[in-house]
């Protein structure tokens, strides 16, 4: 494994866990590069066939965890919402995915379940994202979201 921070392939295991399902194993390595030997994660996971997301335009692509991790970054970008959690959510797609008997998702369902997760983890983090997603064209559609925020709330 080639360490995030100086580059060398050499590194130990320092520590092994599998995740709560079973799927993941989870790896805190340690480089053997004398001037570094910092510590970096590494998490394997079984290769399956992929899972193709069928983009608005009918387009498909394999579904990539590390870009909907990436949107989930952005979204929570200054908030009080670790990356444990951001992870959580990113898994709970993964799972959502892998419990469909169909190999091929819209990018619809995957949004409107993201949005719902952020809803419960961060409400500014589901602002952002229900921005992006939704395509708002203009304040008045924004602001409706937001009051049906604020309505839910009650």
């Amino acid at each position: 494994m080639k360490c995030p921070y100086c580059g060398h392939l050499g590194d130990k295991v320092v520590d092994s866990r599998e995740s709560k399902e079973g799927d993941v194993i989870r790896r805190r390595r340690q480089c053997l590069n004398d001037g570094c030997h910092k510590r970096f994660t590494s998490y394997e996971r079984i290769d399956e066939i992929p899972y193709m997301v069928v983009k608005k335009d009918g387009t498909r692509e394999r579904f990539e965890r590390q870009k909907l991790i990436a949107g989930l970054l952005r979204a929570c970008e200054k908030r009080p919402v670790s990356v444990a959690a951001i992870e959580d959510v990113a898994d709970r797609v993964e799972t959502m995915l892998q419990d469909r008997s169909e190999k091929e998702i819209g990018t619809s369902e995957i949004g409107a379940f993201v949005m719902e997760e952020l809803k419960g983890l961060d409400k500014v983090a589901y602002v952002r994202f229900a921005s992006v997603y939704r395509h708002f064209r203009d304040i008045g559609e924004f602001m409706t979201e937001l009051k049906d925020l604020l309505n839910a709330k009650e």
